[in-house]
């Protein structure tokens, strides 16, 4: 990976030529496009894209610079064609030069699965993005984020001191140069004004069993249900308890001799995966928010 290469992604109304003006654009600057998904959503009438590409070496020339593709983008984006009827009229485009790897802060409460999972794939190289640090309610993990060398904060909460705690949250997001906020199964509601502040750079996992099974022990619940399948959602976090945007699901199939001890191992299993799957694509600009929605573009 070099510092030629980039990735847009765009939403827009749905229309004619949109796939061609970016292919254009972007030949017409000495771009290569290396990677192109589109989708047109019929029944909201936006149409979404992501498009990965290369600045080229020209003849004795130099690549064409991020600054110069910005101020095009820009100019493409204002000449879209306006919706039809009340259809919702906002472009949103981004631009990200590849070399820049996302950084995160992982929250975490006393399960470490999730948070032991992310360590180790960013350590082994598995993960497109950086763990800057960890926080905790509780200072049950930092022996697991010193063994990795990342920076751990216990951060205590209470209903007294709730937006204390999460004021020191955002001056660490905003010391550690934060992109991306991850529930690693961290055990308390955060606030609605976190939540806007935040608002789609925060990723959480449960299982999947909500709201069926809420409250403590959900797996000992599904299991006195008879359930035939466990499984867990990543989604992004909003004001309203777990009902964000889904990113990713993972699920596997059980049976009556499933055990609650083996649903719960099973379980914390599907939900590694699905978080870790969640913050890749995210960390690649693979997901773009499509109203309560997302588009995967995997």
């Amino acid at each position: 990976m070099n510092d030629r290469e980039f990735v847009l992604t765009l939403s827009c109304p749905d229309g004619r030529g949109i796939v061609a003006a970016v292919a254009n654009l972007l030949a017409g600057h000495g771009c290569t496009i290396t990677e192109s998904q589109q989708f047109g959503d019929p029944y909201t009438g936006r149409f979404f894209l992501r498009t990965q590409f290369e600045a080229e070496e020209g003849q004795g020339a130099a690549p064409v610079g991020e600054d110069r593709l910005r101020e095009a983008f820009a100019g493409m984006a204002a000449g879209l064609p306006a919706p039809a009827g009340d259809a919702d009229p906002t472009v949103e485009w981004r631009l990200w030069n590849r070399t820049r790897r996302p950084r995160m802060l992982v929250m975490v409460s006393k399960f470490g699965h999730c948070l032991n999972d992310l360590l180790y794939r960013g350590r082994s190289g598995l993960l497109e993005a950086d763990i800057a640090a960890v926080v905790s309610n509780h200072p049950d993990l930092g022996f697991l984020a010193d063994s990795y060398g990342v920076d751990f904060h216990h951060l205590p909460v209470s209903p007294q001191n709730k937006g204390e705690q999460e004021r020191r949250v955002l001056e660490l997001v905003d010391a550690y140069d934060v992109d991306l906020v991850v529930l690693a199964r961290y055990m308390q509601v955060l606030s609605e004004e976190l939540c806007t502040k935040m608002s789609g750079r925060i990723i959480n996992i449960h299982h999947s069993f909500l709201p069926s099974f809420k409250g403590a022990r959900p797996y000992h619940q599904a299991h006195a249900r008879g359930v035939k399948l466990v499984g867990a959602t990543a989604h992004y976090v909003t004001a309203d308890l777990d009902e964000g945007p889904i990113i990713e699901q993972e699920v596997a199939r059980v049976d009556h001799t499933h055990s609650p001890e083996q649903l719960t191992a099973l379980g914390r299993d599907l939900e590694s995966v699905a978080l870790a799957r969640a913050v890749n694509w995210h960390a690649q600009r693979r997901v773009l928010l499509n109203g309560s929605k997302t588009v995967v573009f995997r």
